[in-house]
């Protein structure tokens, strides 16, 4: 099998990973529960994370580094956590339904307003989202790269032509671990990240980090291991923000993956930049393709056959050649609209480090013959 479909999650989880999962489950204790020595060996492994996860993307320190359950959840605890009545966020047709919906239904609960961002020429604009800006513009909220072309707007440059007082979020689902963020350098207050993709994690494991202008509410109520004599939740991070039992096997597993995007990331990012340039290149010169990336250093490329619909092209992949890519809209359906791919979607191919220009070949011979 040929898998690329790592943008939905990533395939393939290295050895130390895969170790680290394995021991967490042979030896689990509740971290931060008891006080006893394998409860406070795992609570130290559970520190260390936060602290890792924080020096690699600029953060603010291991108090505010929150772990979720996924990205999405990252979100939601972010917009639901910061967000008052009266208002108003300036988001992209780039953005997965991770960000849209829950805007849409903070806007249902006529909590918030929000306008979306036009793309020019099929890509982000900057100047989009400056021209939607009001006086009660709150937060403005941008992925790190598009989960269906890869492209990766230029954040710093957003950044420092948005007001000082507007907070800025920034869905790190397909950027973290394959794109240089840092929080201070980049302005940053919000940082979601999904674990099981560019940061070689398990799925369950995932984190949002926050800068110190922000104080999100929480989202869930209960058990911390702090404060139990209390019926507040504590008013201290990340504590406030982590009601119930943490996953400690997850937590091992994207310490390991965070220390492999930490002495990687920049060798990684010129192979997917070579792999997709490659893959474009060559679906340049077929008639029968329509493409819809540039190259880009989180591996994604995204194209549509001029006659087969997506989800049947990706389901002839699947059963003919065992080629796993995805069709459809990719849960962000705002970008089709925009770019005229909408409902059919598209096919997207995505790669990670461990891909070669042999399987760029298999696949292209794949969709030769079709």
């Amino acid at each position: 099998m040929l898998y690329l479909d790592h943008a939905a999650t990533g395939g393939f989880k290295p050895a130390a990973v895969i170790n680290a999962v394995t021991a967490a489950l042979k030896q689990c204790a509740n971290p931060g529960r008891s006080g006893h020595r394998l409860s406070l060996a795992c609570a130290e492994r559970v520190l260390s994370c936060r602290m890792l996860l924080s020096e690699l993307f600029g953060g603010y320190g291991y108090e505010r580094t929150v772990f979720t359950r996924s990205c999405t959840e990252a979100l939601d605890l972010a917009l639901f956590g910061i967000l008052k009545e009266g208002d108003h966020v300036v988001t992209t047709s780039l953005e997965h339904n991770s960000v849209l919906r829950p805007l849409e239904e903070l806007k249902r609960r006529k909590v918030i307003e929000y306008d979306v961002a036009p793309l020019k020429d099929n890509r982000f604009s900057k100047d989009a989202v400056l021209s939607l800006l009001k006086k009660n513009t709150r937060l403005v909220a941008v992925t790190s790269a598009s989960n269906v072309t890869g492209e990766a707007p230029d954040l710093k440059s957003l950044r420092s032509s948005l007001p000082p007082e507007i907070l800025l979020l920034v869905d790190g689902a397909q950027g973290g671990g394959h794109l240089p963020l840092n929080m201070k350098e980049l302005g940053i207050d919000f940082l979601a990240l999904a674990g099981h993709k560019g940061l070689y994690a398990m799925q369950g494991a995932a984190a949002l980090l926050f800068s110190e202008r922000v104080g999100p509410s929480p989202l869930l109520f209960g058990g911390t291991g702090s404060e139990s004599f209390s019926l507040l939740m504590p008013d201290f991070y990340p504590d406030r923000l982590e009601a119930g039992t943490l996953s400690y096997p997850a937590i091992c597993s994207l310490y390991e993956g965070a220390l492999i995007v930490k002495a990687k990331r920049e060798e990684n990012f010129e192979k997917l930049l070579h792999l997709t340039t490659a893959l474009i290149a060559s679906l340049k010169t077929m008639e029968d393709y329509e493409i819809f990336s540039n190259p880009n250093g989180s591996g994604i490329v995204s194209f549509r056959h001029r006659e087969i619909q997506s989800e049947e092209l990706a389901g002839i992949l699947s059963e003919k050649y065992d080629i796993c890519v995805r069709g459809g809209l990719h849960c962000a359906p705002l970008v089709h609209r925009a770019m005229g791919t909408f409902p059919e979607g598209l096919v997207r191919v995505s790669f990670s480090p461990r891909e070669s220009l042999r399987d760029v070949q298999t696949l292209l011979r794949a969709l030769k013959k079709r």
